[in-house]
């Protein structure tokens, strides 16, 4: 099963709105990212939904940050992009008679629930802002200039 990567690409261009471009297009934000334009107005569109970005239509416009970087969590991001699965394990889809797997997939539902809460919680911890700032303090162990930034993908 192919990972969901709407939460990072979310947050890498949540700091890339911040740190280098205050207006990124769709087609700048699709190269950086190595996807499509659809992929990212798709991504962006909870985000807006929930007040973090704006965007703008036609010539001159694109993807706008709306707040700081500081104001939002990874929760916040976990929720705009629609709450998304958190593991890709998890008890049998199917039903079946056999009590050994209803002893295994309970015991699995309650280990995950207790994993998701606890990695929520800690979700609801870290903001934005805190990836961006480890993001200056890896360019400058570097010796590397934040700004210009380093081109992502090419």
């Amino acid at each position: 099963m192919p990972r969901d990567n709407r939460m990072s690409r979310s947050l890498h261009s949540l700091i890339h709105l911040d740190r280098h471009v205050k207006r990124a297009t769709s087609e700048a934000m699709a190269k950086m990212l190595g996807t499509n334009p659809v992929v990212v107005r798709r991504m962006m569109s909870g985000l807006r939904e929930k007040g973090y970005v704006v965007s703008e239509k036609g010539h001159g416009g694109g993807w706008e940050l709306r707040v700081e970087l500081s104001a939002i969590t990874l929760l916040d991001v976990y929720q705009a992009i629609g709450s998304p699965a958190l593991f890709s394990i998890g008890p049998a889809a199917d039903p079946s008679p056999c009590l050994v797997e209803h002893a295994v997939d309970e015991r699995l539902d309650q280990a995950l629930h207790e994993a998701e809460v606890l990695l929520l919680q800690r979700f609801s911890h870290i903001t934005v802002a805190d990836i961006a700032d480890d993001y200056l303090k890896k360019m400058a162990k570097l010796g590397l200039e934040s700004e210009p930034h380093p081109l992502c993908s090419e």
